[in-house]
């Protein structure tokens, strides 16, 4: 198992959220090696707990006082107010895992009423990974877990898109069309790294732009994909109004979108870095509790910026070009999106070999700049 940089409670309660196969199991056992480890996925605490929620407390002992781990705590969400009453009554310690915030979102759960944070586990970042980071690999097959470890990658993504449609959405009831859905996910995977049009995927995968909506909201909730709001704060020109879509990681996005004669390399490479780039700020944002909103900058004239990141820290416009050579017409919307905000720091991740400067512009190699991502956003 790689170190991981996501932090412990310490001894407080928290909620771990994060898709499958992060690694949230691996990390609370290495974590917490003595704890007590209930694992809602197994059938016969599922069933036991789910009739009865109030058993939770006879399974741990009274005189314990370490961490008490449930694992895919929304498989049965009435346990949260047991969990409540254990925290509040006898001082009990726990830890919330899941790879779905649907059920907990809804229908007045309780989430603890604060009592508890809230962490996330994200797929590995270049620091994790350390010398077995690999930026062509990464960009293949992304970087959860198992992919740097499986000697088939491919495979093993072949497996995860099945077995959470399979597990998630049909055992779950999240919808009643599974083939409808999973031609949605192809659909959606075209979308990756645009300004997302619903009406467009839902068009494309020909399932009513209602139902296309729903799909979308699932995959919020399993917490399969972000999308990116425009960057407005003090907007001087007319924005787009759209958020841009990302599948949660370039390996499960590659593993969805097909791959015509038609299409270009480039066009599925280009998005498939922007995408490990953003799962990479979004991992080191959440880890190092840097407090950046993530946005994105597009003018209706079609200037953009990839990531625009606002927070106590600053301002930070962040391009992403696959290019070993760079343009005067691949910077322009780095300018002018400083012409704006003057304040702003602005970078190019690129796909050349040396670090160099455009006036106000710092121009990084990308496999560099992933690796020193931590020292660019402090």
């Amino acid at each position: 198992m790689y170190p991981r940089l996501a932090q412990a409670g310490e001894g407080l309660s928290f909620f771990l959220f994060g898709p499958r196969g992060t690694g949230k199991s691996s990390w609370v056992t290495v974590t917490y090696p003595d704890s007590i480890y209930l694992d809602l996925l197994d059938s016969g605490l599922y069933t036991q707990l789910l009739a009865a929620p109030q058993r939770l407390d006879g399974l741990i002992p009274r005189d314990y006082s370490g961490m008490v781990v449930i694992d895919e705590v929304q498989k049965v969400p009435a346990l949260l107010d047991e969990v409540h009453r254990l925290i509040e009554g006898r001082k009990r310690h726990f830890v919330l895992t899941g790879s779905s915030a649907r059920k907990l979102h809804r229908g007045g759960v309780n989430l603890l009423a604060g009592r508890a944070r809230t962490r996330f586990m994200h797929a590995l970042t270049a620091a994790e990974l350390g010398a077995d980071f690999s930026l062509s690999h990464s960009l293949s097959f992304g970087c959860l877990p198992s992919v740097y470890v499986d000697p088939d990658p491919k495979a093993y993504l072949q497996s995860y898109i099945a077995t959470y449609l399979r597990e998630e959405v049909q055992q779950e009831g999240l919808t009643r069309n599974v083939a409808a859905f999973g031609r949605f996910l192809e659909a959606a995977s075209f979308s990756q790294g645009s300004p997302l049009n619903i009406s467009q995927v839902a068009r494309e995968c020909a399932v009513e732009r209602k139902s296309v909506e729903e799909y979308f909201r699932i995959l919020d909730d399993l917490l399969l994909a972000v999308r990116v709001p425009v960057f407005e704060r003090r907007a001087k020109r007319k924005l787009s109004a759209h958020p841009k879509f990302y599948f949660f990681d370039a390996g499960v996005f590659r593993t969805l979108r097909p791959a015509g004669p038609l299409d270009s390399a480039a066009e599925i490479d280009g998005a498939a870095l922007e995408t490990l780039v953003l799962q990479q700020l979004r991992a080191l944002n959440d880890y190092l509790d840097l407090g950046y909103t993530i946005h994105y900058w597009r003018t209706r004239s079609g200037l953009e910026v990839d990531f625009v990141l606002y927070g106590e820290h600053g301002l930070l416009a962040i391009e992403v070009k696959r290019a070993a050579t760079l343009r005067p017409a691949d910077l322009r919307g780095l300018r002018e999106f400083r012409a704006d905000y003057p304040a702003a720091e602005a970078i190019v991740l690129y796909g050349g070999s040396r670090e160099y400067r455009e006036g106000n512009i710092r121009i990084v190699p990308i496999e560099q700049g992933l690796r020193s991502l931590d020292e660019i956003l402090l």
